[in-house]
């Protein structure tokens, strides 16, 4: 079991409070469950309860906290590089109305890598993370490769980039993260689309997939075909619904997990793991594995 050192409210406060949050290159790795019944927790959009989501201060925090598994969002830019953030345009969590007052609606896929790598990322979510930067897919891929981390991947908005699964693909190779020790128990890549699902396990079988969604249970037999996992909202399941996908085996023969998403309160991840749920997302990772281990 994972044994904490400080209390949440605690961390939270020496995350908010600290210059730097690293910890020493030697940490190690976090383990998968912090109790025999407790899921896995993945810290949604890094711990972006702590630091603004989606950058590589939100991929440290989680790591500070003692995070494996970070969920991110990957869109691409008009010269084809891939990018994370969440949202389909960038007036949100960034500064770009202000440095590109002429480029409304500001949707991600208009801009240039070079013209994204000029905005703050990061002063919306408090002034000390002022300058931070919306990264690439590859720089956050090496921060989460420097912290030994794991990578739940979605792609966000599928049908607005066509062909973003072959080019994610490819890299996630480039960064190494298609060899058999990152593919077997490193990496995941989930989407709202089903197609965009079915696309991934057709490019490459081997690595686990997940479907964002709340399917019927009467359809839940034809995504096992191409998903290893159904991740659903925590408002939409119940205990029924999680035994459901879990009877089920996917396409490499194991039973369908469960990730739900996006659960902040203590009581909601109690309520969650009591519904046999395999993984929690949640934007307070320790909040979450202190109420569940």
């Amino acid at each position: 079991m994972f044994v904490r050192t400080a209390t949440a409210s605690t961390t939270a406060a020496a995350l908010l409070g600290a210059g730097a949050l690293l910890l020493p290159a030697d940490r190690p790795e976090a383990p998968e469950r912090q109790g025999q019944d407790a899921p896995v927790v993945v810290a949604h959009r890094g711990a972006s309860g702590y630091a603004p989501e989606n950058t590589l201060a939100a991929v440290d925090a989680a790591d500070a906290l003692g995070i494996a598994w970070v969920e991110n969002d990957v869109h691409r830019t008009r010269d084809g590089v891939l990018v994370v953030l969440h949202d389909t345009d960038l007036k949100r969590t960034t500064d770009a109305e202000q440095v590109f007052p002429d480029r409304a609606p500001w949707a991600v896929k208009d801009f240039t890598a070079a013209e994204l790598a000029k905005l703050d990322a990061g002063s919306w979510f408090g002034a000390r993370f002022t300058g931070a930067r919306v990264p690439t897919l590859t720089q956050f891929l090496h921060r989460m490769e420097r912290n030994r981390q794991k990578l739940l991947l979605e792609i966000k908005s599928p049908a607005t980039y066509p062909g973003i699964e072959r080019d994610i693909i490819r890299v996630l190779g480039r960064s190494g993260w298609l060899d058999r020790s990152h593919v077997r128990s490193r990496l995941v890549i989930q989407s709202f689309g089903a197609d965009s699902v079915k696309e991934v396990h057709s490019l490459r079988p081997d690595i686990t997939t997940g479907f964002l969604g709340t399917p019927a249970v009467a359809d839940l037999p034809s995504y096992a075909a191409f998903t290893d996992q159904i991740n659903p909202s925590y408002a939409t399941i119940g205990a029924d619904y999680v035994a459901a996908v879990q009877r089920l085996k996917g396409p490499h023969g194991k039973r369908l997990r469960v990730n739900t998403w996006t659960v902040n309160k203590a009581a909601d991840a109690v309520k969650a793991r009591d519904y046999g749920v395999d993984g929690i997302i949640t934007n307070f990772p320790d909040v979450v594995r202190d109420a569940t281990s």
